[in-house]
C-alpha cells in the first residue's frame, strides 16, 4: 500500500483477478432465475387501442340503448342534470332567468348607449376631427 498523500502502485494481474472473481461472486450471490412470469399489481395496465382502419373495429355494432342514455346525462350542463345547486360554486348564476322583463321602453331600468361629443372624441382615437 501507498503512504498517505503518495501515489498508488497500478494493480497487477494477480490482484486485478481477486477484484473480478470477489465482483464476480457477489453479481452470482444476487443473481435469480425467474421463470414464473405475472403482471404486477402495483402497476397500473393501460389498453391499448386498435387501428382506427382496421376492419373488425370498423364492424357496425347495435348501440346500447342505456348505455348512450348514461353517456348523454353525464355531458348536460348540471342545470339540466340536477333541480337544485350541488356545491356553494354553483349557487352563483344558478338561476339565469331574470327577475323581471326587460321593458326597453321603461327608462328606469333601460340604459341604451348614446354618442356624446366625448364618446366620438374617444372613438375617433382622441384626436378631433380636422375639417
Amino acid at each position: 500500500m501507498a503512504a498517505r498523500g503518495g501515489k498508488k502502485e497500478p494493480p497487477d494481474a494477480v490482484h486485478l483477478n481477486r477484484l473480478l472473481y470477489e465482483r464476480m461472486r457477489k453479481e452470482l450471490r444476487c443473481q435469480r432465475l425467474h421463470t414464473e412470469h405475472s403482471i404486477n399489481p402495483l402497476r397500473p395496465v393501460h389498453a391499448v387501442t386498435q387501428k382506427p382502419m382496421s376492419w373488425h373495429d370498423n364492424i357496425e355494432e347495435p348501440a346500447d340503448a342505456r348505455f348512450l342514455n348514461i353517456i348523454h346525462q353525464a355531458a348536460l350542463e348540471p342545470t339540466k342534470k340536477y333541480s337544485e345547486p350541488q356545491t356553494e360554486s354553483q349557487e352563483i348564476g344558478w338561476n339565469t332567468t331574470p327577475l323581471t322583463d326587460v321593458d326597453r321602453t321603461d327608462r328606469r331600468l333601460f340604459f341604451p348607449r348614446r354618442r356624446t361629443e366625448i364618446t366620438m372624441h374617444s372613438a375617433a382615437g382622441g384626436h378631433p376631427k380636422k375639417q
